[in-house]
């Protein structure tokens, strides 16, 4: 986290699960998590809505300043997050590439 600080790259969650229980989570975390993700909202993201367990899975974006989406991933399952070392390195990359025109 201290990493993705020093780039000046927030990080920020949505949950399904209710205020409660998404306050609990954020307790144990150095970011916002919001909660009550809907359906609707999943599909406006094109998120995988798990209906078994009724949940969003996972789908994570890095935006730029402008809140445009540089990069994503959507996941069905435990594999195909982003790994915060990797998001450091590649924001060092395009920071680099941006320097240099």
């Amino acid at each position: 986290m201290e990493a993705l600080k020093s780039l000046d790259v927030s990080v920020i969650a949505a949950s399904v699960d209710d205020e409660e229980k998404a306050a609990e989570v954020a307790a144990e975390l150095s970011f916002p998590v919001a909660y009550g993700v809907t359906r609707e909202q999943a599909n406006s993201i094109d998120a995988w809505w798990e209906d078994r367990r009724d949940i969003i899975q996972p789908s994570e974006f890095l935006l730029n300043a402008g809140h445009k989406v540089l990069f994503s991933t959507y996941s069905s399952g435990p594999l195909g997050r982003m790994n915060p070392p990797d998001v450091v390195k590649l924001v060092q990359f395009m920071e680099k590439q941006k320097q240099s025109g």
